[in-house]
């Protein structure tokens, strides 16, 4: 069995798209987590129509990659073998690549399958960008460097074995970076299964204020997974800066409620 999770918030005008783009695929469910939206997201993903569509709706905003974790375990309930994961603005077409990860799960038998984002070095302007050099060292600190450089499950389509759900608590999924170091630690499967250049997953334009934002959070998670990974208490602090961005706004309070209440285990 196959799930695809996608998280929405205010994605009206794309959110149609993307679940248009994967209804034509070979996969038993699509599950949208539509959290804290005030647009047409909820008008539009009903409007659809699509059979193999499971919505579930938060009035409330969950923040960053709590809506992954919620659909993951949705999925596991479900009895999915491999669960892959959409951002709910990515209306590029990159169908074969997401197949191409799901068979790296399902013929190639890995636990993580990621999706190369840059596979030209990043351009001038991006080389400031903390997070590459964080990705990077939070990969290094893994031993996975070399096979699979700056790949992330933060970044890009890609998808988790059954196996990985059972191994990892779902509730990890929550910050990408150390659901990647705990697969390390764990001694999970972990390749790059597709490339999909970051201009052509097409995603939404953001703020400056939000780019921002999004630097601190991954820069943050990534110290967190080294920390877990090195077996010391979690931390996302650097050179006396905290690093917190957006992950003050996830909401860990509503994830283990939704948790207890679903009669399903980890």
């Amino acid at each position: 069995m196959i799930t695809v999770v996608v998280p929405a918030k205010n994605e009206a005008g794309r959110i149609a798209t993307v679940l248009q783009n994967l209804s034509t695929l070979p996969i038993d469910h699509i599950i949208v987590v539509a959290n804290g939206s005030n647009d047409n997201t909820m008008q539009e993903v009903l409007g659809l129509g699509i059979p193999k569509l499971q919505i579930l709706f938060f009035q409330e905003r969950l923040g960053i990659d709590i809506p992954r974790a919620i659909g993951a375990k949705v999925a596991f309930a479900l009895g999915s073998d491999v669960v892959a994961f959409v951002d709910g603005d990515m209306v590029g077409t990159f169908a074969d690549n997401l197949l191409q990860l799901i068979d790296q799960v399902l013929l190639k038998h890995s636990d993580l399958a990621l999706t190369n984002c840059y596979p030209s070095p990043p351009r001038h302007i991006e080389r400031y960008n903390p997070t590459f050099q964080w990705r990077l060292n939070l990969n290094k600190e893994l031993g996975l460097d070399k096979k699979i450089n700056l790949s992330t499950p933060s970044h890009g389509p890609h998808a988790v074995s059954r196996h990985f759900l059972e191994t990892i608590p779902i509730r990890e999924l929550a910050i990408p970076p150390v659901s990647l170091a705990l697969a390390r630690i764990n001694k999970l499967k972990i390749d790059v299964a597709t490339t999909i250049p970051h201009y052509q997953l097409g995603s939404s334009l953001k703020t400056h204020v939000h780019s921002t934002k999004i630097i601190e959070t991954i820069v943050g998670d990534c110290l967190e997974a080294i920390s877990v990974f090195q077996n010391t208490p979690r931390t996302r602090q650097w050179q006396n800066k905290t690093y917190l961005g957006y992950h003050s706004e996830r909401r860990f309070d509503l994830l283990d409620k939704f948790f207890n209440e679903k009669p399903c285990s980890t």
